[in-house]
């Protein structure tokens, strides 16, 4: 008999796994899909909806914008802040991608709680004006079972930063000879004079001793990769520099 105890007891080992495993995916699957839907209701400014997430003593931790506790006071800071006129402004947030996770909180074999944590992006819309990425942070909630009813009673926010820059222009390819019809010296009131040079394929600008490579996606404009930046070359000697759609600063060909 003593042959067939410890493989028996593998057996109860093993099932024991993969029923805790079990459990681990449906617990992930459960917080992830109410993360979605609490984030939907703060995207829309659904504040019924989005306070039906919390504890009443809920606790929020913001790096740059301290301390609020309690869910009334997490509900005034909604109503008088971010959703005050959404249609004049409107915040959004964005997990990225690959970067959420979470973790089940367990004492005595029971799962009492979950830890989600992970990055997101933000982005402003404004009235009339196109959305963009503004901001990128890092997040960690605990969501706790109380009553048999799923609250979160822990938030923080934390290493807020400005977002990382994605272009999504498309490069096109431009004759040598079109590129060195934009080379020169180039005057504005801001950066100086900036000299350009025609590269392989590409723009080079210097300014200020430093060196920028302009890439092109048509023919008299191009732009940074590492910036929302544009640069329009017009008929008439001009170089119009362009942030975010807006002209920034224009320089004069000497």
């Amino acid at each position: 008999m003593k042959k067939y105890l410890f493989p028996v007891f593998l057996s109860v080992i093993s099932a024991g796994s993969l029923s805790a495993q079990d459990n681990n995916q449906q617990l992930t699957a459960l917080i992830l899909e109410k993360d979605s839907l609490f984030w939907q209701s703060y995207n829309t400014c659904d504040i019924k909806t989005f306070t039906g997430f919390f504890s009443d003593s809920v606790e929020f931790y913001h790096d740059k914008g301290g301390i609020t506790l309690g869910l009334d006071a997490l509900a005034k800071s909604m109503t008088d802040g971010l959703c005050k006129q959404p249609d004049e402004y409107r915040l959004r947030r964005e997990a990225v991608p690959g970067t959420v996770t979470v973790f089940p909180m367990s004492g005595s074999n029971v799962i009492y709680g979950a830890i989600i944590s992970g990055e997101h992006y933000f982005y402003v819309k404004q009235k009339d004006k196109p959305e963009f990425r503004d901001g990128w942070a890092k997040f960690t909630h605990l969501w706790l079972k109380q009553d048999g009813v799923w609250k979160m009673t822990r938030v923080l926010s934390y290493d807020h930063k400005p977002a990382p820059y994605l272009s999504a222009r498309k490069i096109i390819t431009l004759p040598q000879e079109t590129l060195k019809t934009y080379a020169g010296k180039y005057k504005g009131a801001q950066t100086g004079t900036s000299v350009i040079e025609a590269g392989q394929g590409v723009l080079l600008m210097t300014s200020n001793g430093k060196q920028f490579t302009l890439y092109p996606e048509k023919e008299g404009s191009f732009f940074m990769k590492e910036r929302d930046l544009v640069f329009e070359f017009t008929k008439d000697g001009k170089l119009l520099v362009m942030e975010k759609g807006k002209l920034a600063e224009e320089l004069v060909k000497e």
